[in-house]
């Protein structure tokens, strides 16, 4: 793949950034790196921006409501989004379930939910990990049973992001117990307004409600929102998470945040050689090898290749990269980074310079990077035996 970006690219941006300048206020920048500062109406209003404009899934097919933009036009819209501090479109509906809808999904189930998920009018959750099964998926013991034209279903999940604003949650539960534990999945599409289901919220260390706790008691769901067949889901699970992964390692992201430290240091007036900068130019130079290996996937992804355990390096390199952004943010921030401040009056003074408000939550927060979609050390087996052919 020729890595330089032609004429027709440049032309591209150029257009991306035309409709980012008019659609994405200056106002706006910023909110979508902080979680207490937008609501879920701030989400879905620029989902719908994004969708009326047809850029919402640039990577599904054009007959489900996709571009067909090549693999450096993709990466572009990426860079620039990051660039202008948009909201990414949301990952549960354009990353995770759409794509096993589409690929594994009836008829009817496409004609169902796929425009309402490219829509945003279903807000979409995971329900993947439980209590005591995360990076060892396929021990799940969340239970759905036949009855009649139905499933009742009983368990609970973890970890469940964003839960209080989900329509509806893909989850995986156990149809039969007495198999191999990955032969005995299924993939149900569950409404989250059914009876029998609570969220509970779990609020993290820098105070947000992120995650929850899913739990179904007796809930009742149509077998006709299973996703394929019976005791199969375990394909379509692992299916779903190599797009998760791929989608985890945010390089236009980082970069962005990367610019974040440069200005931090001028605003500080720290020599070029002082060891933060080194620290920074160092980060750079390990993102720019990684942007690399992202396109060459994006590449092999256009030309109809699985993206295989290139998925796995580039989440075990694209998380790492983020959570040595947040350990300079907290370093250069010092002291000042352990008042909590985050909910401090409009007329307050703030204790130090406003880069460290948030540099305690976001360091904290960004511990988990490593550890959903698959840890990074499950990663690593998968590239060990993709390398060695285990």
């Amino acid at each position: 793949m020729d890595l330089a970006f032609s004429d027709k690219d440049e032309a591209f941006r150029r257009e991306v950034v035309d409709f980012l300048v008019d659609a994405w206020p200056e106002e706006n920048k910023g909110m979508a790196s902080n979680r207490t500062g937008y609501t879920r109406e701030n989400y879905i209003q620029w989902h719908k921006k994004l969708y009326a404009k047809g850029w919402v899934a640039p990577a599904w097919p054009v007959e489900y409501g996709g571009t067909d933009w090549s693999a450096s036009q993709k990466y572009i819209f990426e860079e620039e989004m990051a660039k202008a501090e948009t909201f990414r479109p949301l990952s549960f509906n354009i990353s995770m379930v759409g794509p096993v809808i589409y690929s594994f999904g009836n008829e009817e189930q496409k004609k169902r939910f796929l425009e309402p998920t490219l829509s945003c009018d279903i807000w979409w959750c995971q329900g993947y990990s439980e209590p005591g099964s995360g990076s060892d998926l396929a021990s799940l013991k969340t239970r759905a049973v036949r009855d009649g034209d139905d499933y009742i279903v009983n368990g609970s999940k973890t970890w469940t992001t964003l839960a209080q604003n989900a329509d509806w949650i893909f989850c995986l539960v156990r149809t039969d117990p007495d198999v191999k534990q990955q032969a005995g999945i299924s993939f149900l599409l569950i409404d989250m307004k059914t009876p029998g289901i609570t969220v509970r919220p779990i609020i993290t260390l820098g105070g947000d409600h992120e995650v929850n706790e899913v739990f179904f008691d007796d809930v009742r769901v149509p077998i006709a929102n299973r996703i394929g067949e019976e005791n199969k889901g375990w394909t379509y699970a692992k299916f779903l998470l190599s797009h998760e992964r791929s989608s985890i390692a945010g390089v236009p992201q980082s970069r962005r945040s990367i610019e974040r430290l440069k200005q931090i240091a001028t605003d500080e007036e720290l020599d070029a050689e002082d060891a933060f900068n080194r620290k920074v130019a160092k980060l750079e130079v390990d993102l720019m090898a990684l942007e690399f290996t992202e396109l060459r996937a994006l590449a092999s992804e256009m030309a109809g290749r699985s993206a295989g355990a290139e998925a796995s390096i580039l989440k075990i390199r694209g998380t790492e990269i983020q959570q040595r952004i947040t350990h300079l943010a907290l370093e250069i921030a010092g002291a000042y980074a352990a008042p909590f401040q985050r909910e401090l009056g409009a007329n307050s003074v703030l204790a130090g310079p406003s880069h460290a408000v948030d540099a305690a939550a976001k360091y904290f927060n960004g511990r988990k990077t490593s550890i959903y979609g698959g840890t990074n050390e499950i990663q690593r087996n998968i590239i060990a035996k993709a390398v060695l052919g285990l």
